[in-house]
């Protein structure tokens, strides 16, 4: 499938690469922001030296001088504001994203161990050429016509069994491409998020030299970060799933060193853990917001996790729709191909 082999890797090196090219996108509107200050600047002063020499007070140079900083940090937004906030919470990225990848790297090892089991109870149980192909082809070619029951039975064992993978593999593929595909929508709500607040940054901090627009700078400040933060958050919430996923193949490992245990071909607990991870990535503007405050983001907030909501619910009813319609074919399929076999024994 076209859609599954998709590297998803690739798409979130893009959009951090998008962010890098609109970033010269501040030098348009740092000229506008300069006018701006310029003129806030200039009320700011005279109200304040007016306000102070009417009431024969002396002036107090200090609070003067606010406006005469934000003009500063608009002069030179890309290396002092943006600059300054990516270098500081930069480290908090690569942080998580190191946790991430020790988790996967985890779960890689852990999956090819299981797998190597598996077969081995495959060995054990004397189905082997249920997993290996090569196997069953050589099986095959070596029984006689004196064995067609047999080679019937063997070969409906190996379909049955072939199918039943090959279904469990299409619910997964297609519930890890939701899942891929969810934490790409909050990477690029993300990044275009981040360019909107850089690109309009500078006219903010402008309009915050004006009196009753003062918290319009700690407001831009506040999203920013919070913004910001979402790819961490998205890596911390990846990193957990990784660990269940790990904790899950854990417990089949040990189910497999079993002699007695027969390994099934069933697999819901990992996409149950899919369309959970799916829900949950919609979530992290919301947990972004608890580590640092920042209003205005709330409807955002509110519409993503209803989108959460609604999709997890479609993606469950597709699956339970899927699952049951295949199941009912597979059981009828099943009956009519073991009443055909038994009919062929009789005679």
């Amino acid at each position: 499938m076209t859609l599954l082999a998709i590297d998803f890797n690739n798409l979130h090196q893009l959009l951090r690469n998008l962010y890098t090219e609109m970033m010269p996108l501040c030098a348009d509107m740092i000229g506008v922001a300069k006018g701006i200050a310029g003129l806030g600047a200039l009320f700011y002063v005279a109200y304040r030296v007016w306000q102070a020499l009417s009431r024969a007070e002396p002036i107090d140079v200090f609070p003067l001088l606010r406006p005469f900083v934000i003009g500063l940090c608009i002069m030179f937004f890309p290396t002092i504001v943006l600059g300054t906030i990516n270098g500081v919470m930069s480290p908090v990225v690569k942080g998580t994203h190191t946790i991430l990848e020790s988790q996967i790297e985890n779960v890689e090892a852990l999956q090819a161990e299981r797998d190597a089991l598996e077969y081995q109870a495959r060995v054990r149980e004397g189905k082997e050429w249920l997993v290996n192909d090569e196997v069953y082809e050589e099986k095959m070619s070596e029984m006689g016509i004196r064995q067609v029951g047999e080679k019937l039975s063997m070969w409906w064992e190996h379909a049955w069994y072939t199918m039943k993978v090959w279904f469990r593999k299409l619910i997964s593929d297609f519930f890890e491409l939701l899942f891929n595909a969810a934490a790409l929508s909050i990477d690029t709500i993300r990044t275009f998020f981040l360019i909107v607040l850089s690109i309009l940054g500078p006219l903010s901090f402008a309009l915050s030299v004006y009196d009753g627009f003062g918290a319009t700078l700690t407001s831009w400040l506040a999203r920013y970060i919070s913004v910001y933060l979402w790819l961490p958050v998205a890596d911390l919430f990846s990193a957990v799933l990784s660990k269940i996923q790990a904790l899950m193949l854990q417990q089949d490992i040990v189910l497999l060193k079993d002699p007695s245990y027969v390994p099934d071909e069933t697999n819901g607990m990992y996409i149950l853990f899919l369309i959970i991870g799916i829900i949950g990535y919609f979530t992290i503007p919301t947990v972004a917001g608890w580590i640092i405050q920042s209003g205005g983001m709330g409807s955002a907030n509110r519409t993503m996790n209803t989108a959460a909501t609604k999709g997890g619910a479609i993606a469950g009813g597709l699956a339970g729709a899927a699952a049951g319609n295949a199941a009912g074919r597979a059981g009828s399929l099943a009956k009519k191909g073991y009443g055909a076999i038994k009919g062929m024994l009789k005679k």
